[in-house]
Parts: structure tokens; C-alpha cells; sequence
């Protein structure tokens, strides 16, 4: 499905409203602005309506349904107006004089939003951030939305017809070239979120000239330097089996401040069982999760008797879950829905372990002792983390966060000047 105009029209007609875009665009463009406080104020209703169940009979997954919720707040006035306080200034809309210049911050222009499907609400916020700024939004569907994001924006053009021309919504597959160009072609900007393909496949499509931001994967992992008490270690476990390993600011990898394998081995020993109970309270659901695990076992296994030589893991198997001690420190994609890997890094080599994985980093869960905690939250950030978190808070978000160090709404805004009268 496509949204153009307020109106939602089968994917067949992509072809026509593509052709017929560059002129709508330059019509809304040449006749209509967009104020902050009009979308603050259409957004709020909808944050009401989300808390009021409007969702809640398209939701039958708590998780999901919990999302929402969680977005629905993310959505009030209050919220929003400290995200555009806290990322643009107070007054940003107001031009500033210096001189015989007036300086002003202005919309990037059009913005075509490339989402990744790893998080529900995602391909939304991004348009909503889009929004906030005052830009035109293309909106790229990722081929795992679930149908909740059209539906979302079908409601808010309902209530507020004002923002119909300010709101694309495409289903274009990846893979249709031409209509990801048509799309490219118009824009001033293009937000890309996903993997090293997505990005890579982006900066080819992208025009000269034309701003490229991207929100690329993460990986994240939980450095323990110490004793980690009970909580730390059922908090860390529960957060690894709620997130499903599936977002950025989720754990891949528990790094422990040794090089003694016989730690790793026991520290497994001791978090399997933590594992296992999060496993029985968020159970995984997704089919594929438990088949590609298992592939992925044997080919390991596969690929050492070929090779001739013994792996340099072992897995630590519990029921619906695992816990691999691996002998590299390298940071890396676990096998995620609750295996997790287990590696050596004494502090000493954190700069130049972490720094071979520079384009990778945000969130780290710390579990150390309070002496050393505002030491080695100050060298993960030089190694070029941007979250040092508690290990069961590594996904948590609040108003004005800033996506991977940056804040939004800067990079989808620009600045003009002009002179005053002679």
C-alpha cells in the first residue's frame, strides 16, 4: 500500500504517484510551511487515543502492545516539546540578528526515511522526528512492517488533515531500483536506518549533493569488571531475553576484565541458570529463531572437523537458551533470541579492542564495583561508546535521547542567512 495525500492507494499505482510527486512536493513546498507547535499539538491527540486503546485490537502480543504504550507517552506534548528544547534551543524558530544578518533555522527540505524493521514503532518515529523539523517525509516501509505504521498515519492525517502533504508512505521494495531513485531524486536529505548492506546500498542511490544521515546497526555488550551481584545478573539476563538481541542497544557480547579462560568457563556456569529463568519468562516465539541457531551450530562444528582443528568455543546449553565462552575478544552479532557470548578483555586492551569496532559502538552495560565505575565509564567513552548504561536499562529511551551520540533534529534542519534591509 501507498499513502500520498492523505489517501492510501494499492502499490500498483506506484508508477503514477512517483511521476506526479517532484510537482506536489514543489506546490507544497512553494505555498506551505509547517510550525513545530501544529505537529506537537496533532501528535499529543494522537499519544491520547494510543493510551486510550485505540491500537489494542490490532496488538495481540503483550511485548508489542506494551511498545505502543511506551510510544504512546514518548508522543505527549510534554515529551516532545523537551525534545525540540532539548535538540534545537527554545526559540529555534525565531530568526536571530547579528549585524545586518538575520540567521534562522529552516527545514532540510524532503526527507525520504529508509526504516530498518528491527523495532515496530521505528519506521513512525522517524517521520515524526521528520516532522517536528518541518520537512516534507518519504517514508520507505521495511519489508517486515506489520501494516501498524499506515495505520498510524492514517489516523493522525484523520484528525489533522493539516500534515496530509507533508506525509509519503511507499511499500518499494529494495530491490525496485527505479523507484528507490525516484524517490532518492526528490529528496534533500535521506535517513537510513539498517545494516551495512542498507547504508551501502543507499550512498549509491544517493544524488550528489544530497545529505546522507545514517543511523546504522549497533552492537551492544556488557563489560563486568568484579563480583556481579545476583540482580546485576538476572537484570542483564531478563534484558537480553526481552529485547531478543534485536536491537542496537542490546547485548551481544558480556566481556569479563580477564584473560584467564577458566573464568570465562564459570562465569557461563554461573549465568546459565539466570538465562534459562529469563527464557521461561519472555519466552522466544519467533519460528525461524531455534532452526537458525542450530544451523549455525553445525556449520561451526562442520567447518572445524574440515579445517582439522578444535574450536575455540564451547557452548554452555541451556533450555531455550546458551551461553558460549569464546576465546577472541572480538565485538560481534551473537546468534541472538538468548545466546549469548561470553569473552576475555582485561581493561588494558579495551581501547584497542573496542576501537577495531569504532563504526559498531553504542550501549554498554557496566557491572563493576562503585570505585571504578566513573573510570571505566570514562574510558568506554574515549573508546567511542555513547551509552554506558545498567545492565538491565541497556535499551531504555527518554525524551530528547540522542540517537547514536547526534541529536536528530539538528541533522534534519539547516541554517540560512540573510540581510537585513539597506
Amino acid at each position: 500500500m501507498i499513502l500520498a495525500g492523505g489517501k492510501v492507494y494499492d502499490s500498483a499505482e506506484q508508477s503514477r504517484i512517483l511521476s506526479e510527486l517532484p510537482e506536489r512536493i514543489n506546490e507544497t513546498r512553494e505555498h506551505r510551511t509547517l510550525s513545530c507547535a501544529a505537529v506537537i499539538d496533532a501528535l499529543d491527540r494522537m499519544s491520547r487515543r494510543i493510551a486510550e486503546g485505540a491500537f489494542d485490537a490490532l496488538l495481540e502480543d503483550k511485548q508489542l502492545r506494551s511498545q505502543v504504550q511506551y510510544a504512546a507517552q514518548q508522543l505527549s506534548r510534554e515529551a516532545l516539546s523537551y525534545e525540540v528544547r532539548t535538540e534545537l534551543g527554545e526559540d529555534w524558530e525565531v530568526p536571530v540578528k547579528a549585524g545586518n544578518i538575520i540567521v534562522q533555522t529552516m527545514p532540510l527540505g524532503v526527507i525520504l526515511h529508509v526504516a530498518a524493521g528491527n523495532m515496530d514503532a521505528l519506521p513512525a518515529w522517524s517521520v515524526i522526528e521528520g516532522l517536528l523539523a518541518g520537512n516534507i517525509n518519504l517514508l520507505k516501509l521495511p519489508q517486515a512492517d506489520k501494516g501498524l505504521t499506515i495505520q498510524f498515519f492514517q489516523m493522525l492525517l484523520a484528525e489533522s488533515p493539516e500534515l496530509q502533504d507533508f506525509i509519503y508512505v511507499f511499500d518499494t521494495s529494495s530491490t525496485d531500483i527505479a523507484g528507490m531513485q525516484a524517490l532518492a531524486a526528490v529528496s534533500d536529505g535521506i535517513a537510513v536506518w539498517g545494516g551495512d548492506a542498507a547504508v551501502h546500498a543507499v550512498r549509491q542511490l544517493a544524488p550528489i549533493g544530497c545529505k546522507l544521515i545514517e543511523w546504522g546497526h549497533r552492537l551492544g555488550f556488557c563489560y563486568i569488571a568484579g563480583e556481579p551481584t545476583k540482580s546485576d545478573l538476572s537484570a542483564l539476563a531478563s534484558h537480553i531475553l526481552q529485547t531478543r538481541q534485536l536491537l542496537c542497544s542490546s547485548c551481544q557480547v558480556i566481556y569479563l576484565d580477564t584473560e584467564d579462560m577458566a573464568v570465562i568457563h564459570h562465569f557461563c556456569e554461573a549465568f546459565l541458570p539466570y538465562l534459562e529463568n529469563a527464557a521461561a519468562q519472555f519466552p522466544v516465539t519467533e519460528p525461524g529463531a531455534a532452526a537458525g541457531l542450530t544451523l549455525r551450530r553445525y556449520t561451526e562444528e562442520l567447518e572445524a572437523v574440515i579445517s582439522g582443528t578444535e574450536p575455540d568455543f564451547r557452548v554452555f546449553q541451556g533450555k531455550n537458551c546458551s551461553v558460549t565462552a569464546c576465546a577472541d575478544n572480538a565485538l560481534e552479532l551473537s546468534a541472538m533470541y538468548g545466546n549469548i557470548l561470553v569473552k576475555p578483555l582485561p581493561r588494558r586492551d579495551l581501547m584497542r579492542t573496542l576501537r577495531t569496532a569504532k563504526d559498531y559502538l553504542q550501549t554498554a552495560g557496566l557491572i563493576c564495583d562503585a570505585s571504578d565505575r566513573e573510570e571505566l565509564t570514562s574510558l568506554l567513552f574515549r573508546c567511542g561508546v555513547n551509552r554506558v548504561l545498567l545492565p538491565g536499562k541497556m535499551s531504555a529511551a527518554f525524551a530528547g535521547e540522542p540517537h547514536d551520540g547526534e541529536y536528530p533534529l539538528r541533522r534534519y534542519t539547516r541554517i540560512v542567512t540573510r540581510a537585513t534591509s539597506p
